[in-house]
């Protein structure tokens, strides 16, 4: 029988927003995927790998919600999501672009017609689908970027001192990080897979300053995952809390456009490729749980900031909690967040279900750019207490508690 639930409630209370999202219960979950090329038909610089938007759309009962990856720096649009939600009949859209350093988005009109084309094929491309997901550590990829000085303050890993060179040509793996990666599987009723969400929080630099267009390795661990398929599966990448997280793959950077110096893509090849075996090596031993009913619950929300030093600036803060067979459970926030949140999100939800954190992830409201944790905004450093536009101390604890707390009264635990 068809069941669904729509609870609206604004809540204004000590300058925040709640949002209660629609919850949605059925019978059948179905998906929908697609790819499309989204490098720009008249790049300013030389095309080293092509750039890709891929679409999943995920319903139940009819009631949709639809993820957009990009290999994208960053990528809000208010009107375009209007749009989708409107011509599609989706719930939610989550706009989740990957971070590369090395992106070049096209002209607004082209770009948007390439969005609403793959989200069209995946809604027409639907197919009964069977969940399932988990995450794998391994010997991790990334460090922290902010490295505490002799001083007691830290630093970025770009600036050396008598004790660490400058971008960490040696890889000493600085902490926290979160040395796992996630995966969520899509596939049909006869178990072959169709689509993958591959989740690792790590930012795509490795070329620091490249002056070619690539996906960095977020593009080869796609391909080669894909690959791995026999490309018979959309994976799409979904950035973590990857804001204070560098690939240990580094290269230096080129000094400009016209340095001879090709930027190393070797690197970018190695940490793509060790990222995908680890990803499919996931998803080949995923599988769903014959006893799960298909299910699908969103809680979305929103809370109301200011600026750490600007207090002119306002931030609404919109995120996310999807949960799918009460076993699967995705945290969405937008912007750059710490891997803190990533963490402390994993161990918190465990063991009553799979835990995952799509960070740089919109879905309406302002991009609130860098969410650092408290300890982070402390000790200083890019992003934690310089930059552009910083966002109010403790935003991101603020977040994630009303993340957990939305997380237990979706699925009915509080009394």
């Amino acid at each position: 029988m068809k069941r669904i639930r729509i609870v609206l409630i604004f809540i204004f209370l000590n300058g925040m927003a709640q949002l209660f999202s629609p919850v949605f219960a059925g019978e059948k979950l179905l998906a929908g995927t697609a790819k499309i090329n989204i490098t720009p038909p008249q790049p300013k610089y030389p095309v080293h790998d092509s750039l890709y938007a891929r679409s999943l759309v995920l319903e139940v009962d009819g009631a949709r919600i639809a993820f957009v990856a990009l290999d994208l720096g960053g990528y809000t649009n208010v009107s375009l999501a209007e749009l989708l939600k409107k011509r599609f009949e989706l719930k939610e859209v989550y706009f989740c672009p990957q971070h590369t350093h090395s992106s070049e988005r096209a002209p607004q009109e082209w770009l948007e017609k390439q969005i609403v084309s793959i989200v069209e094929q995946a809604v027409r491309n639907r197919f009964e689908a069977r969940i399932s997901g988990g995450y794998r550590s391994f010997p991790q990829l990334s460090f922290n970027r902010l490295i505490m000085r002799n001083d007691g303050r830290a630093r970025e890993s770009w600036l050396g001192d008598e004790h660490y060179r400058a971008v960490n040509p040696e890889r000493i793996p600085h902490g926290p990080v979160d040395p796992a990666v996630g995966v969520i599987k899509l596939e049909d009723m006869a178990g072959k897979p169709k689509a993958l969400i591959m989740n690792y929080a790590c930012h795509p630099d490795v070329a620091w300053n490249n002056f070619e267009i690539s996906a960095d390795y977020v593009g080869y661990a796609v391909k080669y995952t894909e690959e791995a398929f026999d490309n018979t599966v959309t994976c799409l990448f979904v950035q973590g809390g990857g804001g204070n997280q560098a690939p240990l793959f580094k290269d230096g950077g080129r000094t400009g456009p016209d340095d001879p110096r090709p930027s190393d893509y070797d690197l970018i090849d190695r940490m793509g490729k060790l990222l995908s075996v680890e990803a499919v090596k996931l998803a080949s031993g995923l599988y769903p749980d014959p006893s799960d009913k298909p299910d699908m619950k969103v809680y979305a929300d929103s809370l109301f900031f200011t600026g750490r030093y600007d207090k002119s600036l306002y931030y609404n803060v919109h995120f996310s909690v999807i949960a799918f067979n009460g076993r699967y459970v995705i945290a969405t926030v937008p912007g750059e967040p710490f891997i803190k949140f990533q963490i402390d999100w994993k161990r918190e939800i465990q063991p009553d279900a799979v835990p995952f954190f799509f960070g740089y992830t919109w879905n309406g409201g302002k991009w609130p750019v860098y969410l650092p944790d408290i300890r982070s905004a402390a000790y200083g450093g890019y992003g934690a207490d310089q930059g552009p536009g910083l966002i109010e101390v403790g935003a991101g604890e603020k977040i994630m508690i009303r993340q957990l707390e939305n997380y237990y009264r979706m699925m009915g635990t509080f009394q």
